[in-house]
């Protein structure tokens, strides 16, 4: 299990009713399939071996004996084969027939599991002929050359590489409590569902929502796969469904109706889905009285690991619901957040520093939104502007325009006389361009908000995103301090799409050239042209690159030899490998050494997974070494 990834697939074989020989042999062309692909579990649908509808077919022994040979030559085919698979058929214990799944690996019978929950309704009348895995007593019996122990008890199917996995199949998964419940508080990572679903109008798209929410519900990974084409008889239509998800999330599916025998394989990121049980504590608390016996599989051979998904460069901007839903969430979010503290603390005024950047751009369009939500007056949004040393008319053309547009109430104050004379009493000189020299401006800006706050009786919006926070990239006491932080949980990434999504609504030219303006403080002196010359990505690097590192450090614990791992697959087209490993450096060392910066936040609304506040979901010491860290880079 390389990266915590483990290969698994789901398949729709083609099959004959009643006819095993050429199920069989549909069987065993898909297991080569995938070992060839490298697959470490397999499932196939419910009863594969001899088909799903067989009807009273299932009380003949000519069948059921032949059903065991060929798990008797699966057996065979498998012997010297690493990859486990799980198959469908009937099996008679103690005198009764019951629905099972056989797990398969190197020529040994794993286990075999009973369905639980038999349906029999509607066109179902699966009671006609089988028992219950409820009706079973624990039981030893000889079944295809092999000695078992069958019970109802839960049972965890154990790799070589420490995946534990489930199985249940079709109906189990629709029980109000399903057997996955279990199973996965007992530890098992995935579930295997074989299935036999036919097909109903609506039915689909209810079955993708109900193994979406088990599969999130269980933190799991859930594979299904339910029987195709060649079930289809009578009143019945089976359309083949292969669906693998991981909490919660469709990864991949397979092409329903289709005639063609199907295999779809996806990587599941087993170390993710700890990650994530590991901080539910609902879920940690559930697991207190969850048992299941556990079956070790055989030890597997090593293969070369070659990460097969698809990796997002962008993990923070929605991509599975609207944009424009997406986009008023979190506006919403951020509005109603900052509309409670201005009601709770009966403030009539807010102060915002407008430099015609992103982010005082997104904090001036949520306190106009927040006003007006309050039915207050939007004079009452005092923008202020304080071109320096290092302001550009651009930048401060877009910021007049900008408040002009939305009607709130101007003023400009020049910070450098000021800055100057304090450069005097510190003796700085100005033509020095060191961090004193950035550092003073931002104070001053800050100092200047808070007071004419005091003096209006306002409160100070903070403009500082996410990145910024990560990255320590804020002045302390200056830029990094407001009274209320509107933009304290949004990466940089998704700001560009929230303010281009507001320019839709309001100031469209100026916003989308806002947009467009190079990340900048504006500290240093423009270029000869008047161009901004200090660029905030040149000096700490491509923010895509450091919300991508944010997401998975912060969301997931990963190391950064994942990190980078995903990184290369996600920015395979944009960034050499020596790019990612630079940043990826500079990332561990500032988010170690800026924390002191985080400890003392001002309050900023939660809005997505991931979080610096220290008084929810980031607590770290100040002090914590980077050595780690930046040493597992330096390997990279």
């Amino acid at each position: 299990m390389k990266y915590g990834f483990v290969k698994v697939a789901a398949a729709v074989p083609a099959v004959k009713v009643a006819d095993v020989d050429y199920n069989v042999q549909q069987i065993e062309s898909i297991i080569a399939q995938a070992e060839g692909r490298g697959v470490e579990v397999i499932v196939f649908p419910e009863l594969c071996i001899t088909g799903y509808t067989c009807q009273d077919l299932f009380k003949e022994q000519l069948l059921l004996d032949r059903a065991e040979g060929a798990v008797i030559t699966l057996l065979d085919f498998t012997r010297k084969l690493d990859i486990i698979s799980i198959i469908g058929l009937p099996v008679i214990i103690n005198g009764l027939l019951y629905n099972c799944a056989a797990v398969i690996q190197s020529g040994q019978l794993l286990g075999i599991i009973p369905k639980t929950y038999l349906p029999n309704y509607a066109e179902f009348y699966e009671k006609r002929w089988f028992a219950s895995a409820q009706d079973l007593n624990p039981t030893a019996f000889f079944f295809a050359g092999s000695s078992l122990t069958v019970s109802a008890e839960p049972k965890l199917f154990v790799t070589s590489s420490g995946v534990k996995f489930g199985v249940e199949i079709c109906e189990d998964v629709w029980a109000p409590i399903p057997p996955s419940n279990n199973l996965a508080l007992s530890g098992a990572d995935i579930i295997f569902n074989l299935s036999a679903s036919n097909e109903l109008i609506g039915k689909h798209a209810y079955l993708k929502s109900l193994l979406a929410q088990q599969s999130a519900r269980t933190i799991s990974g859930y594979v299904y796969a339910s029987s195709g084409f060649g079930e289809s008889t009578q009143d019945l239509v089976y359309g083949g469904n292969a669906m693998i998800f991981e909490n919660g999330h469709l990864l991949i599916e397979g092409d329903r109706f289709s005639i063609q025998p199907q295999i779809k394989t996806c990587q599941i990121d087993i170390e993710k889905l700890r990650v994530e049980r590991r901080q539910n504590t609902t879920f940690i608390n559930a697991q207190r009285h969850s048992h299941a016996l556990e079956i070790p599989c055989k030890p597997t051979q090593v293969h070369d690991f070659s990460l097969e998904r698809e990796i997002d460069p962008h993990p923070f901007i929605p991509k599975n619901e609207d944009m424009q839903t997406a986009c008023e969430e979190i506006l919403n979010i951020q509005v109603a957040g900052l509309a409670k503290r201005l009601y709770h603390i009966n403030a009539q005024k807010a102060v915002i520093g407008i430099s015609g950047g992103l982010d005082s751009t997104l904090a001036l369009l949520v306190t106009v939104k927040a006003f007006d939500k309050l039915d207050l007056d939007r004079k009452g949004i005092i923008g202020i502007t304080m071109p320096g040393f290092g302001t550009t008319d651009r930048t401060h053309n877009n910021a007049v325009k900008l408040m002009k547009t939305l009607g709130i109430t101007i003023r400009e104050i020049n910070i450098a006389k000021a800055v100057t004379q304090h450069f005097e009493d510190i003796g700085q000189d100005k033509d020095v361009h060191d961090i004193t020299y950035e550092n003073s401006q931002a104070r001053e800006r800050t100092q200047i908000l808070m007071d004419v706050a005091n003096k209006e009786n306002a409160i100070v919006i903070g403009t500082g995103d996410l990145s910024e926070l990560a990255l320590g990239w804020a002045t302390y006491n200056g830029d990094h301090m407001s009274m209320y932080g509107v933009n304290a949980g949004v990466p940089k990434t998704l700001i560009r799409y929230l303010v281009t999504y507001v320019s839709g609504e309001m100031a469209t030219e100026t916003l989308l050239d806002i947009v467009d303006t190079p990340i900048s403080p504006e500290l240093i002196p423009a270029d000869e042209l008047g161009n901004i010359k200090q660029k905030t990505e040149d000096l700490v690097g491509p923010y895509e690159l450091h919300d991508f590192f944010i997401y998975y450090f912060l969301r997931y614990g990963f190391s950064p030899r994942k990190i980078f791992m995903l990184a290369q697959k996600a920015f395979a087209d944009t960034y050499d490998d020596a790019t990612i490993k630079k940043w990826l450096t500079t990332f561990c060392r500032r988010f170690f050494n800026q924390q002191f910066k985080r400890s003392c936040l001002p309050d900023g609304p939660k809005v997505g997974s991931v979080s610096l506040s220290p008084r929810g979901d980031w607590r770290m010491p100040s002090d914590a070494s980077s050595a780690l860290w930046l040493k597992e880079c330096e390997s990279l």
